[in-house]
């Protein structure tokens, strides 16, 4: 028809969606350069696989899972069937995460729970048998220098005197160290210089004191079980508090009573991120804000009464504590309560980190693939 103008033809395909280009899939990490650390405790199965990065690592994969491998081990000294079997299944997931990576250096350990079930050895046993995976069970003094490695980023230049607190779901570690002795720029350093040991051999490198350490049978599975039949809230929060601090006594790192300035607390476990968490205001848990921030006793006092105020009920609906925390947040309070008590302080550090990264780190430190030198 005159006038009309047709469009012109559509070519096949036209307004289809552009063929996404396609980028080059990463190159895998050299599986030489990979470590893997695996932390068997008594509420927690946690892995990490990572390769060394400067003077840190990179995390490659992870895993984390409530096993619950203590639960009735207060009341009969054993590991329970069912408790064993879950946590085989999880360590199943972690041997098939170390095969996929082909990770050739580890180091997988168990804690408190298998230091005190009688049954530990036919344990470890079955989890060969069934997983593969060799478990070391380590002492008391290792879970507590490894957990102090972990903290070294965390350390202050400014800190003379600092206290590494771990708490876990079996046991507490604490560990004093004077810094006063060394240059404040290498402070850090020398903290992670103590993965060789707490009494190291004569160094070239100024020295990190370790002037007392103790491990508490107590942590946040093991104190809740011991007041479980304590029905009323806040009565119960008081007990545990005071019952964990008669247990500090033998830790008397100081005769007299030491000078605040240039003190350091660091804490490390679920207890201390959740309240950082909660403190902030978190409703999705956030590592980036949480790790390295720095709490005030005062601070610190309002979260734990704001948990009293909710009550059971209010705590497992509240966002900021989870479902995995809720039942042993309490317990983790008291104990937190009952330090803070000993030790007040305006400079506690909130670490979320741990054995697993001292493990790491002690690992790669003593294969001299971490820069800057020898730790």
């Amino acid at each position: 028809m005159e006038g009309v103008i047709m469009a012109p033809k559509r070519r096949r395909g036209a307004g289809a969606f552009p063929k996404p280009v396609e980028s080059p899939a990463p190159n895998p990490p050299d599986s030489a350069e990979l470590y893997a650390a695996l932390d068997l405790g008594t509420n927690s199965c946690r892995m990490l696989i990572a390769q060394p990065k400067g003077s840190q690592f990179h995390v490659v994969d992870s895993f984390s899972k409530s096993v619950q491998l203590g639960a009735g081990l207060e009341s009969t000294g054993r590991l329970s069937r069912a408790s064993m079997g879950r946590t085989v299944q999880a360590l199943r997931i972690c041997q098939q995460k170390l095969k996929r990576h082909k990770v050739r250096r580890m180091r997988l350990v168990a804690t408190e729970a298998c230091r005190r079930a009688k049954n530990a050895r036919d344990f470890i046993r079955q989890v060969r048998r069934e997983t593969g995976l060799q478990l070391e069970i380590i002492q008391p003094e290792e879970e507590a220098r490894l957990a102090v490695i972990s903290c070294a980023p965390l350390v202050s230049t400014k800190t003379e005197q600092l206290l590494v607190v771990d708490i876990g779901g079996g046991s507490t570690e604490l560990v004093w160290i004077d810094l006063t002795a060394v240059p404040k720029r290498d402070r850090p350093r020398a903290i992670m210089r103590l993965h060789s040991g707490f009494h190291t051999a004569d160094s070239p490198f100024p020295a990190a004191k370790v002037v007392d350490w103790i491990s508490v049978p107590l942590g946040v599975a093991t104190l809740r079980d011991q007041f479980q039949d304590v029905e009323d809230d806040a009565a119960r929060f008081a007990l545990m508090s005071w019952f964990f601090e008669e247990n500090l006594a033998e830790f008397a790192p100081y005769a007299n009573e030491q000078a605040r300035e240039g003190f350091q607390i660091v804490g490390t476990s679920g207890t201390v991120t959740t309240v950082a968490a909660s403190h902030l205001g978190l409703k999705r848990y956030d590592r980036t804000k949480v790790d390295g921030l720095r709490m005030t006793s005062d601070q610190i006092d309002k979260v734990i009464h704001g948990y009293l105020e909710l009550g059971p009920k209010g705590r497992r609906n509240d966002p900021r504590i989870g479902q995995d925390r809720q039942a042993l947040i309490m317990s983790g309070s008291a104990i937190l309560q009952a330090l803070l008590r000993c030790w007040p302080t305006d400079r506690l550090s909130v670490a979320d980190r741990g054995l697993r990264e001292g493990l790491l780190y002690a690992q790669m430190s003593a294969d001299g693939v971490l820069e800057d030198g020898p730790f």
